[in-house]
């Protein structure tokens, strides 16, 4: 009887202890049902969103990502995006201060703007000399 009892203990041992699993985030990155799983649990809660966001501004390559997606940028320029942060004096300051920073953006604002008819001929040509006489290169513009 003092066997049998001493074998149970020794097999609940077991078992609680293999109960104790370390999880790896990457491992669980590498399973595509996981990282879908684990992407839709962040995007759909505000929490969790507002810090991969934070995450991502204090990150240079997810930053340059996000500025060289021509889809996203233009989602932003769309609806209500461009409205809500034009609000908000501080975001809007940030924001201008950005793209004065970056050719790039800025050129890929200008075009769309143009394209949209937000911005005219004329305009688009005087902000160009501007921006070229300030010694901006534009990439991607066409003079």
């Amino acid at each position: 009887m003092k066997t049998v009892r001493v074998i149970i203990s020794v097999i609940a041992l077991v078992i609680l202890s293999s109960c104790d699993q370390k999880t790896n985030p990457q491992a669980m990155l590498e399973n595509p049902e996981t990282r879908k799983e684990m992407m839709s649990s962040i995007a759909g809660n505000n929490n969790y969103m507002t810090e991969f966001m934070d995450n991502m501004q204090g990150n240079a390559h997810a930053m340059q990502m996000m500025q060289d997606n021509q889809k996203m940028m233009g989602n932003m320029m769309q609806g209500q995006g461009v409205q809500m942060m034009m609000k908000d004096s501080m975001m809007k300051k940030n924001m201008m201060q950005s793209m004065m920073k970056d050719g790039k953006m800025m050129g890929n604002m200008m075009q769309m703007m143009h394209k949209k008819g937000m911005m005219s001929d004329d305009c688009m040509k005087s902000t160009m000399t501007m921006m070229s006489d300030k010694a901006m290169e534009m990439k991607g513009m066409k003079k």
